[in-house]
């Protein structure tokens, strides 16, 4: 029997490596397919790269970053409908059904930030950190195996990876190792993520995506519930008030829902749980929910799988005269210290005397809080002042809103579609890690006794 299980081992290894060199002979057929088309499919490509492109962070070199656009595009792009895999495909009439089925596969790859879980002799064990689901990766020739050798269990590596069959993966684009990263930095690296992949924030994970977007909705109605409008204006210390008033507001409804009552006191609770009192109260802090309440989603049977983050305003929002906070079902929430002054700009004849009145429109145009939501509310409202204004500005006497403002908007980098909000809720494993680090980071800090920011997670 024993003799049984060597020969089926060492086929199982043969057929691998069969799939694994037939998977990098036809991926370098599809990549010189894009990269030698003409049309289309060239001008798609462009597109993308420039779109998508994030020349301006430090985070990757050129090559590395335009080699991941290259991969992408091939599940990404779109020409006409359709994927270049699919035009790739349609183009090779030749390719026996198992190149097809292989291929077609690999339309389901994705983007993450992994760490490397288990080292085998042939490839990694990996868990994507966004969504903490694990995956047997493997890379698809042997010299890409022996530069991941020097890979070391906790490595953080950012690359995208495909399928090719039910039980195992191979590394799809390049792969960037970013080292054995503690929490802060650990936190640090997601954020980043989120802030230049945030469309592959939790591409394995479609629950989670529906979940997150659910968030955003309901906050939305909470927000309306609460401040009887989609738009309000204060003064900044007055909408810090209102701001941690409404964190209770959401918090209870939360818990509420998960089936937490006042019927018990805090030390019987804790007692229950298996934690602390102390625990309980640190944990408590961080939400910002009161003790008992936490006590008790300690030992909740209902435990979600997703928790809402803390929204903190700026101490420059703080300390601003009028801050507008605008709220939408899909776009999340946008808080501008300056919204009231740009619209005051829209009515006026002569806001080029105004002092520092281009640097402004210019700060709407290039910062990506003031997004297409915000513009689209602003078009609605002041169509033809906007319409003026920006004529003025961009030195476009014939520039017309309804055919010009979304290409404007594009060549600022604002994406036309909602993208996820910093507002959403986040899994529970992502939302203790940032807890973790700026805990982490605190002591740190009380230890040097120097002021250092806060890790950066998802909740800034």
């Amino acid at each position: 029997m024993a003799v049984i299980y060597l020969i089926e081992d060492d086929f199982k290894i043969w057929f691998m490596d069969k799939i694994l060199d037939r998977s990098r002979q036809l991926k370098q057929n599809l990549v010189e397919f894009v990269l030698e088309s003409e049309g289309d499919l060239a001008v798609a490509l462009e597109s993308y790269v420039a779109a998508n492109s994030h020349a301006q962070n430090k985070l990757y070199d050129t090559t590395y970053e335009r080699k991941l656009l290259i991969d992408s595009f091939l599940t990404e792009g779109k020409v006409r409908g359709q994927t270049p895999i699919d035009l790739f495909l349609a183009n090779q009439s030749d390719l026996s059904e198992s190149d097809r089925n292989l291929v077609k596969k690999w339309q389901n790859s994705f983007l993450g930030l992994f760490a490397v879980q288990e080292i085998l002799p042939d490839g990694f064990e990996l868990m994507n950190w966004l969504t903490a689901k694990h995956y047997t990766v493997k890379p698809n020739d042997s010299r890409a195996l022996a530069q991941m050798a020097k890979f070391k269990n906790g490595e953080i590596l950012l690359t995208r990876i495909s399928p090719i069959n039910d039980d195992y993966w191979m590394f799809s684009g390049p792969c960037l190792p970013l080292g054995n990263l503690g929490k802060p930095k650990l936190a640090v690296a997601i954020g980043n993520f989120k802030d230049l992949h945030k469309k592959h924030l939790y591409s394995d994970a479609p629950d989670l995506l529906e979940e997150a977007w659910r968030s955003v909705e309901q906050y939305h109605q909470d927000f309306l519930d609460f401040f009887g409008s989609d738009e309000v204006t204060m003064p900044g210390y007055q909408l810090n008030k209102k701001f941690t008033e409404f964190q209770e507001v959401i918090t209870k409804k939360r818990l509420a829902a998960i089936g937490i009552d006042d019927s018990k006191s805090l030390e019987e609770i804790a007692k229950e749980a298996g934690v602390s009192q102390e625990e309980i109260a640190k944990t408590a802090k961080e939400l910002g929910a009161d003790s008992q309440q936490i006590s008790q989603l300690f030992q909740s049977q209902g435990k979600p799988k997703m928790m809402l983050p803390k929204v903190e305003l700026p101490d420059n929002i703080k300390k601003a005269e009028q801050v507008t906070v605008i709220a939408h079902p899909r776009w999340g929430q946008v808080i501008l210290p300056t919204y009231t002054r740009f619209k005051s700009f829209l009515v006026t004849e002569d806001w080029q005397n105004i002092p520092n009145g281009d640097k402004l429109i210019r700060k709407y145009l290039e910062d990506p809080e003031v997004n297409v939501f915000v513009w689209n509310r602003l078009t609605k409202e002041y169509p033809t002042e906007l319409e003026k204004l920006l004529q003025k500005y961009l030195k476009r006497p014939n520039f017309k809103l309804e055919n010009d403002l979304n290409a404007i908007l594009q060549k600022y980098k604002k994406p036309l579609e909602p993208e996820l909000s910093e507002i959403a809720s986040v899994p529970i494993h992502l939302h203790n890690l940032f807890q973790e680090a700026i805990a982490e980071v605190d002591k740190s800090n009380s230890k040097s006794k120097t002021p250092k920011n806060k890790t950066k997670g998802f909740a800034k």
